[in-house]
């Protein structure tokens, strides 16, 4: 899911569905949906109010120039790789994906260049930090994090070993990444360095949100859960 601004957003999702709303998520309408295609849509990004991108498994990928009304088959990279999830602050997107594909493009996703990987698993996630650096997450818990576009990375140890599936960048600019076993990650310098904790459940986390009260809303197995942030390392 993908807001643009507090009020237009985009949310997609299995039998290739795409949803769009124009008053902040009261009502939405269905945009596409192709079940018979067989390929779940796992990420959106717009780069302004009318130009978007959706990519998802087996290499599916569907443009938008008018605001998500219609949308367009569209290529990111050669052959039928998972890709798992955008990133991105301007024209800038990075995607990442299964296998450790990375890719980036400069011009909203019209071209792409594979970019070197410095992990063979796959990434379930990928960030844009507040100081223009990038984050990828994946498998047994690897973090790497890029200062110029991808181009080189660095390691994060997050003291886990489980998979780390979504992650937000909350309103004061602290980093937030969740994943199996109920992990909850907290950064509080752009990325550099995570302090890892769990969720009292202990179930799968999938995606997270920044809520009301100086709360953190977990989306995972269990359904939606609350969590302190003082109770994940405020």
């Amino acid at each position: 899911m993908y807001f643009h601004d507090a009020k237009r957003g985009w949310a997609v999702g299995h039998d290739a569905v795409i949803l769009r709303t124009a008053d902040g998520g009261a009502t939405w309408d269905l945009a596409r949906s192709a079940p018979e295609e067989e390929k779940p849509l796992l990420d959106v990004w717009f780069t302004g109010p009318e130009r978007g991108l959706t990519v998802g498994a087996y290499g599916a990928a569907y443009a938008t120039a008018d605001g998500g009304k219609t949308w367009r088959p569209a290529r990111v990279l050669p052959g039928d790789m998972h890709l798992n999830a955008l990133a991105g602050g301007g024209e800038k997107l990075l995607v990442a994906g299964e296998a450790g594909l990375l890719a980036r493009s400069a011009d909203g996703g019209r071209n792409w260049v594979r970019l070197p990987s410095p992990y063979k698993g796959s990434f379930f996630g990928a960030l844009a930090l507040r100081d223009g650096a990038v984050l990828v997450f994946g498998l047994r818990g690897r973090i790497y994090r890029s200062r110029d576009d991808g181009r080189t990375w660095a390691r994060v140890e997050s003291g886990v070993q489980t998979a780390l599936m979504g992650g937000a960048v909350l309103d004061d600019g602290g980093v937030v990444l969740v994943g199996h076993d109920g992990a909850v990650l907290v950064s509080r310098d752009n990325g550099r360095r995570f302090v890892p904790h769990r969720h009292p459940a202990g179930s799968a986390l999938a995606a997270v949100l920044s809520g009301t009260n100086g709360e953190l809303l977990l989306f995972g197995e269990a359904g939606v859960q609350r969590l302190a942030l003082r109770q994940a390392g405020r």
